[in-house]
Parts: C-alpha cells; structure tokens; sequence
C-alpha cells in the first residue's frame, strides 16, 4: 500500500461512515486510486465498492472486473 493510502485511510474510512451510517474501521477498507479522474479512489468495504470523488463526495460504484489473464 503507498504511504499515502496509508495516511489518508482514517480520513476516507470517516466519509464512508457518514455515507453509510455505520461503524467503518480504517482497516476494513481498501483504497485504490481511480486511473478515470485524477484525486478520485475506489473503496472497498465489506463487499461493497464506492467511489470517493476529489470533492470529497462517496457514490456506490459500478461493478469493475478485472481480468488477471490476458484476452484472446
């Protein structure tokens, strides 16, 4: 995990609280950067995916898979 995930988890962990209305640990989630919009993360949270915008606001995310083989 970058240091930077690492650091800002507890911030992110507390706008999911709010967007959820539950109890969010900073170690439940996990955080990757959006490639699609610059500042932007996923969250991961008990099976559950959000998105976390540069202005700070969480949205459920559509699905996202990715394909760990190569296509043919």
């Amino acid at each position: 995990m970058d240091v930077t995930y690492a650091a800002e988890k507890r911030t992110i962990a507390e706008l999911l609280e709010h967007h959820v209305k539950e109890n969010v640990r900073p170690e439940d989630i996990d955080v990757a950067e959006n490639p699609s919009e610059t500042g932007s993360f996923y969250i991961g949270w008990r099976l559950r995916q959000y998105v976390l915008s540069p202005a700070g606001e969480i949205a459920a995310a559509r699905a996202r898979f990715e394909s760990k083989r190569p296509r043919h």
